[in-house]
């Protein structure tokens, strides 16, 4: 059986779980304003591929722990992704209309809702991960809240999308390219991959191994993502294929060619793998989410 179809076995009984528990933590208290909660719910349920808290999963599960250890944390992480997304879909940023195949959620309810809502998100994401000091030890949840808020920061998602926009039109070098995928996307990718290992007890030197493991998954990803801009469908997307060259972004395939920013996501996909060698098969899940990074077609 090959890695895609044992990750199509594992994906789903995670996924549901996932989206249980978010259908959960975004049901509202009565004072909470109804048109808040619903564009909170619209941007996070539905359609999403669920790798952040499911790649905090795996982490967690490669130490011999299991998912409903980091299931809050897990959540969060989607949380911040969500967050993300609305604010880069708003018109002072990407401009987009269509995410996951549906109106963004400015479209749908308007900017100023768009903007409080990603708020929202952002701040029930913190607030999960003080729910987890229910679940495991406070020092690692501490370790963990620090690690996540460094990601989503200035030295971290914040930062690398501010490069993202400086340098829009702009002839970019190698170093200033990765550093924009590995801040924009590749630290919460990290983060989400760290933060199920720390909280599941992993030790320094399995922290280490699975650093080099999640930065590497990150840019895999991120260039996959510059690949399919370029190759794949809206429909495919569910977004607008080709809106990164026609905001004329900092992008692989842009300064390389798709054919070359191939074989830099089989690279990063082979460090990944590399950085696995230790881990029994526990890690197992951990290697197919590496493939499906580079080898997915949405």
């Amino acid at each position: 059986m090959d890695w895609r179809a044992r990750l199509a076995e594992y994906l789903p009984p995670r996924r549901a779980r996932v989206d249980a528990a978010l259908e959960a933590y975004l049901t509202g208290a009565p004072s909470m304003p109804r048109a808040l909660l619903e564009a909170m719910r619209y941007a996070t349920l539905g359609a999403g591929k669920r790798l952040r808290p499911i790649l905090c999963i795996a982490a967690a599960e490669a130490m011999g722990s299991d998912i409903e250890q980091v299931i809050p944390t897990a959540c969060a992480l989607e949380l911040i992704h969500a967050f993300s997304l609305v604010h880069d879909d708003l018109p002072a940023m990407d401009n987009d209309r269509l995410r996951r195949g549906q109106p963004t959620v400015w479209v749908r309810y308007g900017e100023t809702l768009a903007i409080l809502a990603g708020d929202a998100l952002f701040a029930k994401a913190f607030e999960l991960i003080a729910v987890q000091a229910q679940f495991s030890p406070p020092d690692r949840v501490v370790q963990t809240l620090r690690l996540i808020a460094e990601a989503v920061g200035a030295s971290g998602m914040c930062g690398g999308q501010v490069e993202d926009i400086l340098n829009e039109g702009q002839a970019v070098s190698e170093e200033t390219l990765r550093f924009i995928h590995a801040h924009k996307t590749g630290a919460l990718i990290r983060a989400s991959v760290l933060s199920g290992a720390i909280l599941a007890g992993a030790d320094s030197v399995a922290v280490g191994a699975l650093d080099v493991y999640s930065r590497a998954v990150g840019i895999a990803f991120q260039i996959t993502d510059d690949i399919l801009d370029e190759s794949a469908s809206t429909e495919q997307m569910g977004k607008p294929a080709g809106s990164d060259r026609a905001r004329r972004k900092a992008t692989y395939t842009a300064l390389f060619g798709v054919e070359t920013a191939r074989i830099h996501a089989q690279r990063a996909l082979q460090d990944a793998l590399d950085a696995l060698e230790q881990f029994d098969s526990y890690a197992e899940p951990l290697r197919w989410l590496a493939y499906y990074a580079v080898e997915r077609d949405r």
